[in-house]
């Protein structure tokens, strides 16, 4: 057997669904990088990723990082890059020569690189359901492109709105609408977010930042009702991309 001495790893919680080992796992035999492997580094908890940050990284060349640590990975860096600093959430990390650990954002490359094609002169208001990590880089994306929105959350807050507050009105000035939470992912398909989807119509967009199913509950309600709608696979592959890039 190889010895694997490039290794890579998706940081996370509950991550035995994740597609990033799938993806680098294939694309590594693709590119018979018999050397290279990405595993999955689950952590419970705070107190556990801080456990593996002290003793374990130094095997690994880079990470990818995923829900619920984009935030809490800034205690273990050496350095952030300026994007992932302003937007507050670092979902790749590069492991350097000398095992130092530089933060960035691909979501931002990601979600801009899906998005874009789908936006027509109309969609200059966005609805970004959620208010984690996720959702900063989709509001720094829409920020770049001169998009307007507002965050919807399930409690009001001073730059968020709650689900109760999506008046008609709201729903036809923002005809974009992206779904930064995780309901609706594998198992719980039967859940969706709790928007007035009557109120949806072609003109809209409803984008999922979840892959899993590849038609989420909130995407099948949107294209019932006629409008474009599109999953996060196209979004995760451009990052999971964009990750590898910084990593060699």
């Amino acid at each position: 057997m190889t010895d694997k001495t490039h290794k890579y790893g998706l940081i996370g919680k509950n991550i035995s669904y994740s597609f990033s080992r799938n993806y680098f796992t294939d694309k590594f035999k693709k590119l018979a990088l018999d050397t290279h492997s990405y595993e999955n580094v689950d952590k419970k908890s705070t107190e556990e990723l801080t456990a593996f940050f002290k003793r374990d990284f130094k095997q690994f060349k880079g990470f990818s990082v995923t829900i619920p640590f984009k935030h809490d990975v800034f205690s273990f860096l050496d350095n952030v890059e300026e994007e992932a600093k302003k937007i507050g959430a670092v979902n790749c990390i590069k492991v350097t020569e000398d095992f130092k650990l530089i933060g960035y954002n691909t979501d931002v490359y990601g979600f801009k690189k899906a998005i874009e094609p789908m936006l027509k002169k109309e969609h200059r208001k966005a609805l970004i359901l959620g208010t984690g990590g996720a959702a900063k880089a989709v509001a720094y994306v829409f920020d770049s492109l001169d998009i307007s929105y507002k965050f919807v959350s399930r409690t009001a807050g001073k730059e968020q709105i709650t689900y109760e507050d999506i008046s008609e009105k709201l729903m036809a000035e923002h005809l974009v609408i992206v779904n930064c939470s995780p309901v609706g992912t594998f198992p719980n398909i039967d859940q969706c977010p709790d928007i007035p989807y009557q109120l949806i119509d072609k003109h809209h967009i409803l984008f999922d930042l979840i892959y899993n199913p590849t038609e989420t509950l909130f995407l099948a309600n949107g294209k019932s009702k006629g409008a474009a709608i599109k999953n996060g696979l196209e979004m995760l592959e451009q990052q999971a991309e964009k990750a590898w890039d910084i990593w060699n």
